[in-house]
């Protein structure tokens, strides 16, 4: 008995570690996403009417330092390591690489490993899997270029619903539902802001990731998405603003908070409604 409990504990370990190294791949693939997406729409928006060059596609060609134009040989080109490695500097021109590329490898492994680890080894993981590694993609573009591209968030709303289809986190209607009243309840938002300011408070890409949310984990999940993003969000603002790191005024992504809220949601939304209803005293 105890050699065979063994022999699963190490299978598992395996397995971890397997995940892990999967994470770390996929959080490397993640990095061109963030750079290469935004780069083609900004071509498809005014680069292209200018005449300039067709930026680099997703799948190729490989990638080169943003410094000297030298392409990054394979083995400069693992993640994590070979930031480590090379000290986070390139290779052929010494130009200093963004500390972006490691901190979304490291984020990538850990998500994946949690995802893993909370729902076990079963094909809905590899659904989360995916649901995960797109928010993290579309919360990096926000962070940086303050845009929600819909070649990422449509096709994850659409998703969300083919999941929920065949039996997965929600029901169907429950996830329909969702999708459309996810993208009613911040548009309403933004017309009233609109109305009562003139200003703009936030992008229709915004709209449309709350949405693929919904479509996601259904209506029931929107109320808590909503407290978890903006009350994360109204702290981190707050903080900011304290600490003289950001101006009054100054333009804020949602989108990050959001991909938090939903993601928080995804994997422990039952056992946070519970404790809030339990604080309201319902």
């Amino acid at each position: 008995m105890i050699e065979t409990l063994a022999n699963v504990q190490g299978i598992d370990g395996w397995l971890y570690a397997i995940t892990i190294f999967i994470g770390l791949m996929v959080g490397s693939f993640l990095n061109v996403v963030i750079v290469r997406v935004p780069q083609r729409l900004h071509w498809q928006w005014q680069g292209q009417a200018k005449g300039l060059p067709k930026p680099p596609g997703i799948a190729g060609p490989a990638s080169h330092c943003p410094h000297c134009r030298q392409s990054i040989r394979w083995r400069d080109n693992l993640p994590l390591i070979s930031f480590l490695v090379l000290r986070g500097r390139c290779h052929w021109c010494s130009g200093e690489i963004s500390r972006r590329y490691p901190l979304i490898e490291a984020l990538c492994a850990a998500l994946t490993l949690i995802v893993v680890w909370v729902l076990g080894f079963e094909w809905l993981t590899l659904a989360a899997l995916a649901f995960t590694w797109c928010l993290i993609a579309l919360a990096a573009i926000d962070i940086e270029h303050f845009l929600l591209p819909d070649c990422i968030t449509l096709p994850l709303l659409g998703a969300g619903l083919i999941v929920n289809a065949v039996g997965g986190f929600a029901d169907l209607t429950s996830a329909i539902v969702g999708a459309v009243a996810g993208y009613g309840i911040l548009w309403a938002v933004f017309q009233a802001f609109r109305i009562a300011t003139g200003k703009e408070g936030m992008g229709y890409g915004d709209f449309k990731l709350l949405a693929a949310l919904g479509a996601w984990l259904g209506w029931q999940m929107l109320p808590l998405i909503l407290l978890l993003s903006a009350g994360t969000g109204a702290i981190i603002g707050i903080t900011m603003l304290v600490l003289k790191q950001q101006e009054r005024n100054q333009p804020v992504p949602f989108g990050p908070y959001l991909a938090g809220g939903g993601w928080l949601a995804l994997l422990w939304g039952m056992d946070l409604n519970q404790f809030y209803l339990a604080i309201a005293g319902l």
